[in-house]
């Protein structure tokens, strides 16, 4: 896929491994970096993340042939309002969003069919933020969810797939809706638990807590403002996952107030054997690639 110029909405640890993942992958792209703070599209630059920086986002699509947004997911329609009379007309546009529903209803209304858009979720990330924490290899071996619609194009289709494998990552495809409604288990409802794991804890607990108690709650360390922004906008499909999760825990709190050991074992072990299956597969699949 050849791209002249690029255009990077949000030029943050997404953002910004973006822009360095082309710099191999692209070396004759310019990539165009818009954000609200100076410093951070300074440093962009000085990284090579970017090669201009604009504070406006309708200068920084105008002469772009492919648009990603990586801003919150509570910015979009405000962007999109944005830059949306400003957009080349064919101009290819994608997001790096957790939640997909509602960009495409958004660019749906908003875009007026003006820009090629097809909603992306890239897998990838870390509980950090910013751009001095951006890498190249972020996206490598990494999955990236394509979430078409009944009027996607084809051709935008295959190209953002394209894209999205030029910097390593492996294609999944599912609508709107299904991936939603998976991601809100698998994602969301996790990231929920470990701040609410850090949440119940009495400080002098806090002072014994160790490794495990650390790995677990990693994700708890991620920008409350971007998590709020998802949790929110997929509320129906959590709700639905922390009623089948707190079933899950009334299973528990049953087993261990009647002393049924083997029951506990065997849901111990069970979990874990699941879990053990989940990384053998995820092991092939990055091996095969």
């Amino acid at each position: 896929m050849q791209l002249r110029q690029l255009t990077i909405l949000g030029v943050g640890l997404l953002g910004g491994s973006i822009g360095l993942a082309m710099r191999s992958a692209a070396p004759r792209c310019r990539i165009i970096g818009w954000g609200h703070r100076v410093q951070s599209l300074q440093l962009a630059r000085q990284m090579g993340a970017i090669d201009q920086a604009e504070t406006d986002p309708a200068a920084a699509v105008a002469d772009s042939d492919m648009v990603i947004l990586c801003t919150p997911v509570g910015t979009f329609e405000t962007i999109l309002r944005q830059i949306s009379a400003s957009l080349p007309r064919r101009c290819l546009l994608t997001d790096v969003g957790s939640t997909k529903r509602s960009i495409v209803r958004l660019a749906g209304s908003i875009l007026d069919k003006k820009a090629n858009f097809v909603a992306s979720h890239p897998i990838a990330g870390s509980d950090k933020r910013g751009v001095e924490f951006a890498r190249a290899d972020l996206f490598k071996n990494n999955l990236c969810i394509v979430t078409p619609t009944s009027t996607t194009p084809a051709a935008a289709l295959k190209a953002i797939g394209s894209f999205w494998q030029m910097l390593g990552m492996r294609l999944a495809q599912l609508s709107p809706e299904e991936h939603d409604r998976l991601l809100a288990d698998v994602s969301h409802l996790p990231h929920l638990l470990a701040a609410a794991l850090v949440a119940m804890q009495d400080e002098p607990a806090l002072q014994l807590c160790g490794q495990g108690f650390l790995d677990a709650t990693r994700i708890a360390g991620g920008d409350g403002g971007l998590w709020r922004d998802i949790l929110l906008d997929n509320a129906d499909n959590l709700r639905g996952g922390m009623a089948r999760f707190q079933a899950e825990i009334s299973r528990v709190t049953n087993m261990l107030a009647a002393g049924e050991q083997d029951a506990l074992r065997q849901w111990l072990t069970n979990a874990a054997q699941r879990r053990q299956k989940l990384m053998d597969r995820m092991l092939r699949e990055m091996r095969s690639d």
